[in-house]
Formats: structure tokens, C-alpha cells, sequence
């Protein structure tokens, strides 16, 4: 018990002193100290990337998985949707076309090189996803022995053991890529404590990199509000600072009690399930803005235009679906906000039709 208050202390000491950090690096010139941390984490992630491809080249692991699961499981969440908005939020995240318009563009040296940069990024993210895959569906079969948040010590572990139902799953979380990765690693010689420290150092680098940039931006948001609805406050780059990192602090060290199980769980995993369809109505948007612009200036917009129907269509239904599952599990404070994402997807919608007939009436 002594043990686990003194972690407990240990990890709220931690909390406090990285949104401290967020705090001053959003606050700082980007060349000062963001620039330079993501110049040396993007070589921590390439070392890592490249060891873990090293690692799948002399291995040679075999594909765990199967290649189409014939048990259902009816508390897994039905495939369509959600397996466009979980790949999405890799490779179309509204999140991404926040940071583009909020600190890269504002770095880029040359126009010309902004195709560089954004598709080389995407490259990376698509590396990645390899990576991630092949460690979640063949390195875990290397594993011989760990412990599964889900059910604890395993000997041997395979694909059947880690994903054999939807709720050891989402347990398990991003066990699947530390495990199976970690073992790609010990096939270059590393100890496993070593390969497994090196995992964690790789997705921690991932958290580093987007927690100082998303305080950043959304200090940057809230003072945009503050001069849309002319508050002298918000545009205070302190004050923006203060109300960005506070309710931050509050999902991450206020728990309360989970709405569907009612165990205690802190306020941001209570909020989680509805992380992904957010994240895909700011995609939408963004790709709606751009169609726009490009549409005005008479440019080719089908590239644009296609996606951003696909990801609207696949975020409007997971939101009725979401909304579905949350009435059916009485979970009215997801509900509530589910609905208002509803609602400003729709006022989105709108809003760029209108758009769409006072340009074509201008032209008439």
C-alpha cells in the first residue's frame, strides 16, 4: 500500500512538471525548443523504425494472425464504421491538419517544399503503421513470456491469447506493439529489459512530440476565439496558455466514475471512446475548407472533394452509432457531447453549402 501511494505521488509529480514543460514550450519561439526537440526525436524514431524493420529482416517472423476471423465477438464494434475511422485518424487526422496549419506551415523555409515535407510525413506515418501491424500480428508470436494487462502472466504468447475477445483487446491497448517489437528488437542481440526500454522510449517520444504542440495550438485557438468575439483576455497569450493546459490537469488527475462500469477511471479515458470520431469531423472540415479554396481559385478539387464525402459520411454514422450505444448503456454524459458533435457536423455541412450558392449566385 506505502508502495503504491509513493507511485502515486511519483506520477502526479511527473504530470504536473510535463504540462509545466507544455506550458513554457508553448510559449516559447518554435526555433527556442520545439524545434529543436523534434529534430532530436525524429532521430529517435527513425533509429527506432529502422531497428525494428532490422529486427522483421532477420527474423523473419511468421504472421500470427488470421487472415479472416470466423468468431464473433458481439461486444466488438461493428466493422464498418470503425475500421475507416481507426485507420483514418492515421492517415486523414484532423489533428494532423491542425499542427499543419499551426506550427509547420509557420516553420516551412520555402513553399515548394511544403509537398515535401507533408507528403514525407505521411510516408513516415505509413512506415509506422507497418511497423506497428507487423508487430502486433507476427512479433507477439516471438514472445515467450509477459504480462498482459488482461489476464497477467502468459508463457508464450500468440495472436489467439492477446486478442482472443474484444474486452482483453482494448485492455491490452498498445501492449502488442511493445511486446512485439521489443522481441523484433531481441533479434538483434539486445536483452529484453533493453529492447522493451527502447519500445517505451519510441512511443514516448510520440507522446513528447504532441504534447507541447498540442498546448501550442490550442493556446493559438483560444486566442483566435478571444478576437472573434473581441475578449482582450483570451487573446492574452498567458491566459490562452493557463486555459488551455487547465482542463488538461483536470481530465488527467480528476477520476470519476465511468458512466457504463462504475469503477473510478480518470476523466480523459471516460471521454476517450468518442476520441476518434472528433478527431474525424475536424478531418472533414479541414478537407471542406480546402475543397473550398481550391474550388474559388478554379483549381481541381475531385481529390479533395472525394475524401472529404468518404470521411464525413463514415464520421456522421459513427456518431449516430456512437449515440446509439450510449443511450443503450445509459451513458448520458458521452451522449450529451456526441450529440453536439452532431450537430456542429451538420452546422458544418450547412455552412458550406451556403458558401457553395452565394459563390455560384456571385457568378450568375
Amino acid at each position: 500500500e506505502t508502495f503504491g501511494v509513493a507511485l502515486e505521488n511519483v506520477q502526479t509529480t511527473w504530470i504536473i512538471f510535463l504540462f509545466i514543460y507544455s506550458a513554457i514550450a508553448s510559449l516559447l519561439p518554435v526555433w527556442l525548443l520545439l524545434q529543436p526537440r523534434d529534430f532530436i526525436n525524429s532521430h529517435q524514431l527513425i533509429v527506432g523504425l529502422g531497428l525494428i524493420f532490422l529486427g522483421i529482416f532477420l527474423a523473419q517472423p511468421v504472421v500470427d494472425a488470421p487472415a479472416i476471423r470466423t468468431e464473433i465477438d458481439l461486444s466488438a464494434p461493428p466493422l464498418f464504421p470503425m475500421l475507416f475511422v481507426t485507420i483514418a485518424c492515421g492517415a486523414i487526422s484532423g489533428f494532423h491538419g491542425l499542427v499543419s496549419s499551426g506550427t509547420t506551415s509557420k516553420q516551412v523555409n520555402k513553399l515548394k517544399d511544403a509537398r515535401l515535407i507533408g507528403y514525407g510525413a505521411m510516408l513516415g506515418e505509413g512506415t509506422l503503421a507497418v511497423a506497428s501491424t507487423i508487430a502486433a500480428v507476427a512479433g507477439i508470436a516471438l514472445v515467450t513470456s509477459c504480462n498482459l494487462p488482461s489476464i497477467g502472466h502468459v508463457a508464450d504468447l500468440n495472436w489467439q491469447v492477446y486478442y482472443d475477445s474484444w474486452a482483453h483487446a482494448t485492455a491490452n491497448k498498445a501492449t502488442a506493439f511493445v511486446l512485439g517489437g521489443g522481441a523484433l528488437l531481441e533479434q538483434l542481440g539486445l536483452s529484453a529489459s533493453l529492447a522493451k526500454t527502447l519500445m517505451a522510449v519510441l512511443i514516448i517520444s510520440f507522446a513528447a512530440t504532441t504534447l507541447d504542440t498540442a498546448t501550442r495550438i490550442q493556446r493559438f485557438i483560444i486566442a483566435e476565439i478571444g478576437t472573434a468575439i473581441k475578449l482582450p483576455l483570451l487573446q492574452n497569450k498567458y491566459i490562452a496558455t493557463i486555459c488551455a493546459i487547465l482542463p488538461a490537469i483536470i481530465l488527467t488527475m480528476w477520476s470519476i466514475p465511468d458512466p457504463v462500469t462504475g469503477s473510478m477511471k480518470q476523466s480523459a479515458w471516460v471521454l476517450w471512446p468518442i476520441f476518434g470520431a472528433s478527431n474525424q469531423m475536424l478531418a472533414a472540415l479541414t478537407f471542406m475548407i480546402l475543397t473550398l479554396y481550391f474550388w474559388q481559385r478554379k483549381k481541381p478539387v475531385l481529390p479533395l472533394l472525394i475524401p472529404m464525402l468518404f470521411i464525413m459520411v463514415i464520421t456522421f454514422t459513427s456518431l449516430v452509432m456512437n449515440a446509439q450505444s450510449f443511450h443503450a448503456q445509459e451513458n448520458f454524459l458521452l451522449l450529451c457531447i456526441n450529440l453536439i458533435m452532431l450537430g456542429l457536423i451538420i452546422w458544418m455541412i450547412i455552412e458550406g453549402i451556403l458558401i457553395v450558392q452565394k459563390k455560384l449566385k456571385a457568378i450568375k
